[in-house]
């Protein structure tokens, strides 16, 4: 309901409400020279000012011209000079510093010609208006500017002279994919060259005319880390393509062809409302640009306090409003900026964000850090609140509801009642109804109440309630801001589509609705101990396929000190993280009562100590016996104290808090604190990966995220609110081999799921976030535009047609492109389908022969790869999206390798076709063909070996030595550096070319110049990385040294 009577109102949102995208566009052919044409047309046509500007010195020359403009000030000569080499083209400045003095120091100190010192920003963060928009193309940097290849940029938008927006375009017809490609060679060659203006770069938009995206430097940047690292060992891409963003409008409606993105991203109170307002730049050094969603609902929150203020509405639900952003979509850094805005008008006294768990507000305050640190305040008891509450400079203060209704009540009269505050409620279901929103409304006298929620409370799904008038969210924080459902974030590909699967486990099993009536009998019957027995013995038997474990393989960045993190006080104890290689992913098992929960944990118990092979890293939690789950709210667990537990659910617990003791080497029980460190223990281990498996009852299934989690295995009354939630743990995107969540029922809650679905998302939800049925996958399906998507069958049918495995070889570069795409479209449905309990029956291709396929894939990439620097190829691997990340999921290991040898060996080398098994499994193997060489002199000479095994680590060794003592002469290098430098690199994983470690192992230099320095590090790079790529990975440093 509208609660003011605005008469005018801004048409500066950085989000355009509602876009009409422009009817009349071009029919004709356009090539890529006309589209930049066009492009920049429509960029002067909004104030853009165009230069014929394609050399560093004509760059640097307009920066110098801009910054006087915009400080009003004319630099000396020698102040330029100064000004430029030490405050923008420091040489010693990374990407990360550039990106800090754009959106942290933005203002640098000119040291004057007389002494004195002079502010000089860098962009007019205040007024953004003052800042002045040029935009540039065909920009040359070449190898005489230092870079390794000539490069001729596209479009570029200079603000104040400073490149912080590139543009890629490709002509129509051509993927996306080949323009963001094309940006990752520009840094890997060039954005670096010259005087480095280029890595100031912020944004980069990628587009072919009819599909745009954007992105941020970092995404780019870790794009190229993960590059370098997976030529040492498979890195996993989750900062790569799938991180680009569509830009949209305030309805999230998707702006997609070049020409409406150009009239609304690129309109100049948007680009430079994004550039100075919603871009974050983290303290890991990571910049975010914040989706559109996100923008339009902090607006909206400031907006609204804005108005009220004015209106004198404050203290009233029309002050307030909440926000409906599905699980997932990243509400806590919507509400970080909306905060941080909030604290900076000048009549706001107080943010208060309050959410409803200790280890919520443990999360929020780490999340908060990460954003901004120092930002925010969070607090350890009521006292400290007290005192937060009373310290002006405490602006953004971050609490429990718990502590805050402590306060209210210990506190009848108090100044901060007085004071002018915003309070935003994260996660606003129940749990913040009724007496607590009463006492807040009645304590506080000049407020703003805002809410988050994925999940609101409708009429529907209210239920019985206390107080009729505190029914729904809107009842009780007032309009609707702006909403963002699941249906737009699986669109968007923000989070996850769901896959649910019903597993019958009673021979007459009925469909769970509402209207059923659930009695302890009927709970009783799902209790029976061969119930029990069966589905844990289906969750033993299908867990490998379902998680992937043991087949799909990533590296992640994993936490090195969990004990430590979680026995310290709240952020006391720094974070150690490491990248290490994960095997699968891990799972959550709700179930409906505590003595459930310890039939299942005894159960499993049972059976993986009758069958080792079955073992997996089991846990379970709960603080107190929860009620069946209420209106789909799911009953809040206390993280801290478990008081409330019976005599025989806390001697289960304490058993069971043994077990993962002996587990994990750590020494928690169930008194109060070292239950909220086991809480916090096991938070950290399931977020690493450590558990396979975690038992709960209602405990992890609201406000816990863990990228590694892809399955829910569900025996649980669950409907609406509480469904949405538990299942949405799954859905978190991490890499191309998670591509969905996985939810098992041993329920049959079909119709709950349709309903939770249709509320949470609209009517025809059902078709975007839920995955198709088997056969849609396997035979291939229609979409409602009549487009036909091929499935399994058809692939496999193709590909066996056109290039079947008797032929030699695929000869000619358009048959190598289309085979690229054809394995790649198999790659992606086989990886979607193998979690499907129908498709092991069904297979077509044996393992050998995708071995055989994955290996001509990899032959042409290698090709390809050879034939670039040659110049012998246009770079065709730009128009091919190689997946990398799914053949690495087919990967051959040494061990797998030296049983083949092993059998070549016992059959006294007489066997062949061991012998090509062999070839064909290394040929597979992107890990294992550089070492191809090695392997294949090792089995040469092998007949009068006893120990297989034994002998390779010892013939590893022999020759890693003799080709490290061979590198360190021929490019005489110091021999004690060199070591020392390989040991770290074999240690960390990867070979480091950042920094001044190659630098200290270096010949020193001849005092007589001796030639081109930088040519020769780099010949002593590359060297030592054909090195590291031959022999990492197949035998242990500490082996290899004979220790």
């Amino acid at each position: 309901m509208p609660y003011f009577n605005v008469v005018a109102q801004t048409t500066e949102n950085t989000v355009v409400t509602e876009y009409e995208p422009v009817q009349q566009k071009s029919e004709s052919y356009q090539s890529e020279a006309e589209l930049e044409k066009e492009f920049i047309r429509m960029l002067t046509e909004q104030g853009y000012e165009y230069l014929p500007i394609h050399k560093e010195s004509d760059l640097t020359d307009n920066l110098r011209r801009q910054l006087e403009k915009l400080n009003d000030y004319t630099f000396t000569d020698k102040e330029w000079k100064s000004f430029f080499d030490t405050c923008i083209s420091n040489k010693n400045d990374s990407i990360a510093q550039k990106t800090r003095k754009i959106q942290e120091d933005h203002i640098q100190v000119l040291k004057r010609d007389d002494g004195t010192s002079k502010n000089i920003a860098l962009i007019d963060k205040r007024n953004i208006h003052n800042n002045f928009l040029q935009v540039i193309n065909q920009y040359v940097i070449g190898t005489a500017d230092g870079a390794n290849h000539d490069n001729r940029y596209d479009v570029t938008v200079l603000v104040n002279g400073l490149p912080l927006i590139h543009i890629e375009l490709k002509r129509r017809g051509v993927p996306i994919r080949e323009a963001f490609n094309q940006i990752e060679r520009y840094q890997r060659d060039s954005f670096w060259a010259g005087c480095g203006l280029y890595e100031y770069v912020q944004i980069f938009v990628i587009s072919n005319g009819t599909n745009t995206k954007y992105y941020s430097n970092s995404t780019r940047s870790n794009t190229i880390k993960d590059a370098e690292k997976s030529k040492g060992k498979k890195a996993k891409t989750s900062n790569s393509f799938e991180f680009t963003s569509f830009w949209a409008d305030a309805n999230n409606r998707v702006i997609t062809d070049l020409i409406d993105f150009t009239r609304t991203f690129f309109a100049r109170h948007t680009i430079l409302n994004i550039l100075t307002k919603y871009c974050i730049f983290t303290s890991e050094n990571m910049l975010m640009v914040m989706r559109p969603y996100q923008i339009t609902a902090t607006e909206r929150i400031i907006n609204r306090i804005e108005v009220s203020s004015n209106y004198k509405k404050y203290g009233d639900i029309a002050g307030g409003g909440y926000i409906w952003h599905t699980t997932g979509s990243g509400k806590t850094l919507t509400s970080f900026k909306a905060a941080r805005l909030a604290s900076k008008l000048s009549y706001i006294d107080k943010v208060l964000f309050v959410v409803d768990r200790k280890d919520l507000d443990y999360q929020t305050m780490k999340e908060y850090d990460r954003f901004e640190k120092g930002a925010a305040n969070s607090n350890t008891s009521t006292a400290v609140l007290k005192k937060q509450l009373e310290d002006e400079n405490a602006k953004i203060i971050i609490t429990t509801i718990q502590k805050l209704a402590t306060f209210i009540k210990k506190n009848k009269a108090h100044p901060v009642y007085e004071k002018h505050v915003v309070i935003i409620f994260d996660e606003c279901h129940r749990s913040q109804f009724g007496d607590m929103h009463k006492a807040i409304i009645k304590s506080f006298k000049k407020y703003h109440l805002f809410g988050f929620t994925g999940t609101p409370i409708f009429t529907e799904n209210a239920g019985a309630v206390k107080d009729p008038n505190f029914a729904t969210t809107e009842q009780t924080f007032g309009d609707r801001l702006h909403q963002y459902t699941i249906v737009d974030a699986i669109n968007d590909k923000n989070v996850l589509p769901f896959r649910v699967d019903y597993i019958k486990t009673m021979d007459t099993e009925e469909e769970i609705d509402d209207e059923m009536v659930w009695d302890i009998a009927r709970e009783k019957a799902m209790m029976n101990p061969e119930r029990i027995a069966g589905v844990t013995k289906y969750i033993l038997d299908n867990f490998d396929r379902k998680t992937y474990r043991g087949d799909k393989t990533y590296v992640f960045n994993a936490l090195k000190n969990i004990s430590e993190v979680a026995s310290g006080k709240n952020g006391a104890v720094e974070e150690i993280k490491a990248k290490q290689r994960l095997s699968g992913f891990n799972s959550i098992f709700a179930v409906a009562s505590v003595p459930m929960a310890k039939m299942y944990y005894e159960e499993f118990k049972k059976q993986m100590a009758a069958d080792p092979s079955k073992e997996l890293r089991i846990a379970t939690i709960f603080s107190y016996a929860p009620n069946e789950e209420i209106d789909g709210i799911l009953d809040e667990e206390n993280p801290e104290d478990t008081s409330a537990l019976d005599r025989p659910s806390r001697d289960f617990l304490e058993s069971a808090i043994r077990d993962y003791n002996r587990m994990f080497q750590t020494a928690y029980d169930t008194s109060s604190d070292k239950f909220q460190n086991y809480y916090k223990d096991v938070s950290l281990r399931m977020k690493n990966k450590e558990l396979d498996l975690l038992i709960v009852v209602n405990m992890f299934l609201t406000g816990f995220d863990a990228t590694t989690l892809n399955t829910l295995w569900v025996d649980k009354n669950l409907k609406y609110h509480g469904l949405i939630q538990a299942f949405s743990r799954t859905n978190r995107i991490l890499n191309s081999v998670k591509t969905f969540g996985n939810i098992v029922c041993f329920r049959n809650l079909q119709k709950r799921v349709d309903k939770a679905i249709g509320l949470f998302g609209d009517k025809e939800a059902g078709g975007v976030v839920l995955l198709r049925k088997f056969k849609d996958y396997y035979f291939g399906y229609d979409m409602p535009n009549g487009k036909h998507i091929k499935g399994y069958f058809e692939i496999v049918e193709e590909l066996q047609k056109k290039f079947p495995l008797s032929e030699p070889r695929i000869e000619g570069e358009e048959n190598q492109k289309e085979f690229i795409s054809l394995y790649g479209a198999f790659l992606k449905m086989h990886n979607l389908l193998l979690s499907f309990d129908d498709f092991a029956e069904q297979e077509i291709l044996t393992p050998r022969e995708i071995q055989n396929y994955s290996g001509r894939y990899q032959d042409i990439r290698d090709e390809w790869n050879r034939k670039k620097p040659k110049g012998e190829s246009k770079d065709i691997s730009d128009d091919i999206v190689f997946e990398i990340e799914l053949i690495k999921q087919i990967e051959i290991n040494i061990d797998y390798i030296l049983m083949l040898v092993k059998k070549y060996h016992d059959s006294h080398c007489d066997d062949k076709e061991i012998l090509t098994a062999i070839r064909s499994a290394v040929d597979s193997s992107p890990e294992l063909r550089s070492k191809k060489q090695l392997i294949e002199d090792f089995i040469a000479n092998i007949n009068e070996v006893e120990d297989v095994t034994t002998e390779w680590h010892s013939y590893v060794a022999e020759e890693r030595e003799k080709e490290l003592v061979r590198i360190i002469s021929e490019e005489n290098l110091k021999e004690d550096e060199t070591r020392h430098f390989i040991e770290n690199a074999f240690r960390d994983g990867e070979i480091k070319t950042t920094g001044n470690d190659i630098d200290k192992l270096m010949p020193p230099v001849s005092r007589f110049g001796g030639g081109n320095r930088a040519a020769k590090k780099q010949n002593v790079i590359d060297k030592l990385k054909d090195f590291f790529n031959r022999f990492f990975g197949i035998s242990s440093y500490k082996q290899t040294q004979g220790e």
